[in-house]
C-alpha cells in the first residue's frame, strides 16, 4: 500500500521555477494596476452634488436632518460611508 502511494506521489508533475540571474534588467513596476482593474461587486450612482460615484453597498432610504426621507448609496470609493442620490 505504501508503495502505491509512493508510486502516484512520484507521477505527479512537480512545478518549476526559474530564477533570473541578471540583475542588470530592471523588473516592470505596475503602478496603476490598481486603476486598470475591473471593479468587483459595485455600482455607479449620481450623486447629489453632481458627481459620479462608485458604491460597493446597497442604495437605502434613511432620513435627513429635515426629516425628509432621502435615498442614500453606501460604501462608496474615497471613504465615504453614505452618499446622497440624486433622484
Amino acid at each position: 500500500m505504501k508503495a502505491i502511494a509512493i508510486l502516484v506521489l512520484a507521477s505527479l508533475p512537480v512545478p518549476q521555477v526559474q530564477f533570473s540571474h541578471s540583475a542588470s534588467q530592471p523588473q516592470p513596476r505596475f503602478a496603476q494596476q490598481a486603476a486598470i482593474t475591473p471593479h468587483k461587486g459595485g455600482q455607479w450612482y449620481f450623486a447629489r452634488t453632481g458627481h459620479a460615484v462608485y458604491c460597493y453597498g446597497p442604495v437605502m432610504t434613511l432620513p435627513n436632518r429635515q426629516g425628509e426621507i432621502e435615498r442614500v448609496a453606501t460604501f462608496c470609493r474615497g471613504d465615504q460611508l453614505l452618499v446622497p442620490l440624486k433622484d
